[in-house]
């Protein structure tokens, strides 16, 4: 497995590299989920492909400085975690390498991110389609792997590719979760024990919520679940359409539940899809 710190050293390297090259973009503090997600991309690439995954806790997605700054790095688990499930390269680049200091290009999604982690979180998902495009393009990637916890953050760049003609095809994983029901996260370490304790209240509240007859009930029934524990306060929570992503006021549609959680200063993020109802 080799190591990348420079775009030099990338392009170098992938030039030997043999296709499919199939992309896994993390920001590192690596856990069972990400695992997964480059067990799959092993899986896509099969005998002769290449799976690359980059380490980058890329700044101008983040909307809160001390989020930024508390972020896990804890590379040298990382690397091993990436060697044991299947990755031929890694690239980790530092800031400085990904962007100039006089960046002036961003890209901005200006529909999907309207709502959700968008609405609360401003300039979040320029910050993620800018860093993924510049990704996409260093790796000269044919494929890319992508949890599916995040949503929101995967039908935004599905639509990127769409709208940008980039050609890259999208592998989407299954949130992986905890044995209680928690869904995997970086930031789940940073998790006192009372909050670990009560966070997988959150999915439970969305699937008791989903067996409500309608958007309006869902939506009461997850919130009273959520905000009977001591320790969790909501961010959002919303039912939208699986594809706009528009909140919703009927079940005629696919659609998902989801929300974004505070536990302290810790943002836990989940959702939940709702088959189309007859009405």
């Amino acid at each position: 497995m080799w190591i990348a710190n420079k775009k030099s050293e990338l392009q170098a390297h992938l030039s030997t590299c043999k296709e499919p090259v199939i992309l896994v973009p993390t920001m590192g503090a690596l856990h069972p989920g990400h695992a997964s997600l480059i067990s799959l991309a092993k899986e896509q690439a099969g005998d002769t492909g290449t799976v690359i995954v980059s380490i980058f806790v890329n700044p101008i997605q983040f909307d809160r400085g001390s989020d930024l700054e508390s972020y896990p790095r804890p590379l040298d688990t990382d690397l091993e975690l990436c060697e044991r499930h299947g990755a031929d390269g890694i690239f980790v680049p530092d800031t400085g390498e990904v962007y100039s200091p006089d960046r002036s290009v961003t890209v901005i999604e200006s529909s999907l991110s309207s709502y959700l982690c968008g609405a609360t979180r401003p300039g979040h998902f320029d910050g993620v389609c800018t860093v993924v495009l510049k990704l996409f393009n260093l790796s000269r990637c044919d494929a890319a792997v992508f949890g599916e916890k995040d949503f929101q953050q995967l039908a935004i760049i599905r639509r990127m590719i769409r709208d940008l003609d980039l050609g890259v095809e999208i592998i989407p994983h299954p949130t992986v979760r905890e044995d209680d029901g928690l869904a995997m996260s970086s930031r789940n370490e940073r998790l006192i024990p009372e909050h670990r304790n009560d966070a997988p209240r959150i999915q439970k509240a969305l699937l008791e919520a989903s067996k409500q007859g309608t958007p309006e009930k869902i939506l009461r029934v997850a919130g009273d679940l959520i905000e009977a524990s001591p320790y969790a306060r909501i961010d959002y929570l919303s039912l939208v359409d699986s594809e706009t992503l528009l909140p919703v006021d009927r079940l005629s549609a696919p659609s998902v539940l989801a929300c974004a959680v505070f536990y302290g200063d810790v943002r836990l993020i989940d959702h939940i899809d709702i088959p189309a109802r007859k009405q």
